[in-house]
């Protein structure tokens, strides 16, 4: 049965990922969000925050001695940071100060597409209503010969993970 099924690779190895980031405002129309000049998703070298967090309610129950109920609450997302070596096209701090002057145009959604060693799409994040909430330039060294890197903090309304390849059989 192995040799009808080929065996799916496990992303791991890689690390390689793609990010990409809606052109249009995540609450306009289409027709409206479609004016608003278009951002640069680019490739990023590093990303983090993909998490999530249910905040509980510990309730004691009277007469209950052996537990406590834990209640759910609701949940949180910590900020995603993408990085990546500096490029000419300014896209991501446009973005960025969109926010910081607009409130319409400035939410993205987006997406985080883990590969496989060989660039097959094997699982992906979605994000929704993103913000870029921080945007942080390179640290500039003339004794140092190292990559300029700058970074751009994400707030967003929730984090779903979707696969993009179909299970392992075996």
């Amino acid at each position: 049965m192995s040799d009808i099924i080929p065996a799916l690779e496990d992303p791991i190895p890689g690390y390689r990922f793609l990010v990409s980031l809606d052109p249009t405002d995540a609450y306009l129309p289409v027709a409206q969000s479609l004016i608003i000049t278009l951002i640069a998703a680019g490739q990023f070298a590093q990303v983090s925050g993909l998490s999530a967090q249910l905040e509980v309610l510990a309730h004691p129950e009277g007469g209950r001695n052996d537990y406590v109920h834990q209640l759910p609450v609701r949940h949180s997302y910590p900020k995603i940071t993408l990085s990546r070596g500096v490029v000419r096209d300014p896209g991501l701090f446009f973005w960025y100060e969109a926010g910081m002057s607009q409130s319409i145009g400035a939410r993205r959604d987006g997406a985080i597409i883990l590969l496989t060693p060989k660039g097959i799409p094997a699982i992906g994040w979605i994000f929704r209503g993103g913000l870029a909430c921080g945007w942080k330039g390179p640290e500039l060294n003339g004794s140092q010969s190292a990559i300029a890197v700058e970074s751009i903090e994400i707030v967003h309304e929730g984090l779903q993970q979707i696969p993009l390849s179909p299970p392992r059989v075996g």
